[in-house]
């Protein structure tokens, strides 16, 4: 999709494992549908919620490969490509553009926290390398550096491939300052599915959500009645599952929500170690909110 610019309701989608940890290429190719049935406007694959960290780069290929080929042009594929290596990220960002993707999802380099300078010069030397269309990503909380808003958007500015940002603070004040001062065709995105709400009203333009993996046509309602500026039916929505939203991260995300895609019936609910199934005891809860929310009966 040339010139993609993402805006909307994008899933940050799991990766399913089967018993032996393997990918479970049959649960992907269902979820992949029920995202794409249920109108989201974008899939994410091989990000945080896809478990990218225990993920190999053969594994991550045939994941991007599968989404490209199942969704049959029918909604972009960003692949998560980004890593705290610049050249190993161009490297991997090179063969995601072969394969077909349409844009790519860069986190913020993590571990070896460098300087904002050290975050610029990342970010140009990919905008540099691989003519795509690139998300930047800030998330704190995994990475243990913040990007500014400031250096955000130094890079909308000056980086033609920077198109959005995944903005995954929760310093609203922050990412405010990168809607306001960021070039005009420059898209924010909400990392945050609890904040999307007040974030639209503020200028964002959509989400890269861990909710919608099993809950797509909800959070695209919600969404699109925000983005349409019909808060009264947005605001509804967004109570109604505010709960449900703060327990997908009741143990390490993806962890909650591949336990309420079992529950749905949708894959299972394995994970690759260091991550552990969920307990007992937030399966439950997870089990009595769904219930309430009409998810499952």
């Amino acid at each position: 999709m040339e010139n993609y610019i993402p805006k909307g309701t994008l899933t940050a989608i799991v990766t399913p494992f089967k018993s032996d940890y393997s990918i479970d290429f049959d649960a992907y190719d269902r979820l992949l549908e029920y995202q794409i049935n249920n109108h989201v406007d974008g899939i994410v694959v091989c990000g945080s919620t896809g478990e990218n960290p225990t993920l190999n780069q053969e594994e991550k290929i045939a994941l991007i490969l599968r989404a490209i080929e199942v969704s049959e042009g029918r909604v972009p594929i960003i692949a998560g490509t980004g890593s705290n290596d610049t050249y190993k990220t161009i490297e991997f960002s090179i063969i995601a553009k072969e394969t077909g993707a349409d844009a790519l999802l860069l986190v913020a380099p993590y571990y070896n926290k460098p300087t904002q300078k050290g975050m610029i010069a990342h970010f140009t030397a990919i905008n540099d390398a691989v003519q795509i269309p690139q998300i930047i990503y800030n998330v704190p909380g995994r990475t243990g550096i913040n990007m500014t808003a400031e250096t955000q958007i130094i890079l909308a500015n000056t980086c033609k491939n920077i198109v959005a940002t995944k903005e995954a603070s929760g310093d609203i004040h922050q990412i405010m300052k990168i809607v306001k001062d960021a070039p005009e065709k420059f898209v924010v995105l909400s990392g945050d599915d609890g904040i999307t709400l007040p974030l639209i009203s503020a200028g964002v333009q959509g989400v890269i959500s861990v909710f919608s993996n099993f809950a797509p046509y909800q959070m695209v309602k919600l969404v699109n009645f925000a983005l349409e500026g019909n808060f009264d039916e947005a605001r509804k929505l967004h109570y109604k599952y505010l709960k449900m939203i703060d327990l997908c991260f009741i143990e390490s995300n993806p962890v909650p929500a591949k336990a309420i895609l079992k529950l749905m019936g949708i894959t299972d609910d394995a994970v690759r170690m260091p991550l552990l199934p969920i307990s007992p005891e937030n399966l439950n809860i997870l089990r009595n909110e769904l219930l309430n929310i009409g998810l499952i009966k």
